[in-house]
């Protein structure tokens, strides 16, 4: 397995191979997400059409992924808010 390291020595962009040793997944799991529209954005490069992925990008998409999960964003997280009625209880009944 290469070593893949953020820094001045990796470049702008990404291979599928590159960009699944840097996020810690397996290539497929990117082609699977790159097929069903999710994960990192993507994009085809060359007459060939690789598929790259620019390294901003991953690092971007990395931060929302934290920022959408409850459990690193402490605003997300059901245990602090208040607790609210429910609305499809009905008081006359």
């Amino acid at each position: 397995m290469r070593e893949v390291t953020a820094g001045p020595e990796l470049p702008w962009v990404a291979t599928v191979r590159d960009a699944a040793e840097y996020l810690g997944l397996s290539p497929h799991t990117l082609y699977v997400w790159r097929h069903r529209r999710q994960g990192p954005p993507s994009f085809r490069m060359g007459p060939r059409g690789r598929v790259m992925y620019r390294v901003e990008a991953l690092d971007a998409w990395v931060r929302e992924q934290e920022q959408a999960d409850s459990r690193s964003n402490t605003s997300l997280s059901p245990l602090n808010t208040a607790p609210r009625m429910r609305s499809d209880c009905d008081a006359s009944a």
